[in-house]
């Protein structure tokens, strides 16, 4: 099948895909339409898969200024567009932009070591065992919370917000809005505070309480770091991704849409 005159803004597409039988099956047939440019190359990277995939896209080219287009192929699409392989290059041309920045994570171990991570969705922080992690909280390097006894905490992103922090009852965040949500998991004490809505070019740090007695894990999407003795968190303002929606369905859209919904 001759390959599809493509708009010279896209003018070389690279198809990436998960496991999934069904994306992969995509992939091909896509490929075999477009083409398929080294992604080192390409104008434009092509997802397939769901928001697991989709994330890791976005990491995987977070620092390249590469745009990313998703087709729901996956389990959870909230981060894609619908699957098609008619009028791709038409449909890449009318796509609307959204940027986003991921958190970057610093985290210290027990051993003292520190690891960076950077998170599109969410950074959390989980208990290890069966007793609830003890956790001060300080912002901007002055203390907030002098003790939060909880399963964990999350500072989650606007483009995270209706993920996790969604299902512990965090607020959802408009994608440009200059916030970020501070949400504690299944928290015991205090007994009334259920979170914070903090700017985002806040600094937040946890201190993990009894670290020895009450272990605690904090991940940064999908990478964990065990037994944590201080998390610190920013924004990463120098780092942008774009993601490309098509039109009426953009990231602002779903999480409006995602207030009104089931």
């Amino acid at each position: 099948m001759p390959k599809s005159r493509l708009p010279s803004r896209y003018k070389h597409i690279a198809f990436v895909a998960s496991d999934m039988p069904a994306a992969q099956r995509a992939r091909r047939r896509l490929v075999q339409r477009y083409g398929d440019a080294r992604p080192e190359t390409a104008d434009v990277v092509v997802a397939l898969g769901g928001d697991g995939l989709m994330l890791a896209t976005l990491q995987r080219f977070m620092n390249s200024g590469k745009p990313i287009y998703g087709m729901h192929r996956g389990t959870v699409g909230f981060l894609m567009n619908e699957y098609s392989e008619r009028d791709l290059p038409k449909r890449l041309a009318a796509a609307q932009v959204t940027v986003i920045h991921p958190l970057l994570m610093r985290a210290r171990d027990a051993a003292g070591r520190v690891h960076r991570h950077r998170a599109i969705n969410e950074v959390s922080l989980f208990r290890q065992t069966y007793q609830a992690a003890r956790l001060r909280i300080l912002i901007d390097g002055k203390e907030r919370l002098a003790e939060l006894v909880a399963d964990g905490i999350m500072l989650a992103t606007p483009a995270g917000s209706t993920a996790y922090n969604l299902s512990a009852q965090g607020p959802i965040i408009p994608v440009g809005a200059p916030l970020l949500a501070l949400t504690p998991i299944s928290p015991f004490r205090p007994r009334r505070w259920h979170g914070a809505l903090l700017p985002d070019r806040a600094r937040v740090t946890i201190e993990v309480l009894e670290p020895a007695k009450r272990p605690v894990a904090a991940v940064a999407d999908h990478d964990e770091v065990r037994s944590v003795r201080s998390v610190e968190i920013h924004m990463d303002h120098a780092t942008a991704m774009h993601m490309l929606f098509d039109p009426g369905h953009s990231l602002d859209e779903r999480i409006i849409s995602e207030q009104f919904g089931d």
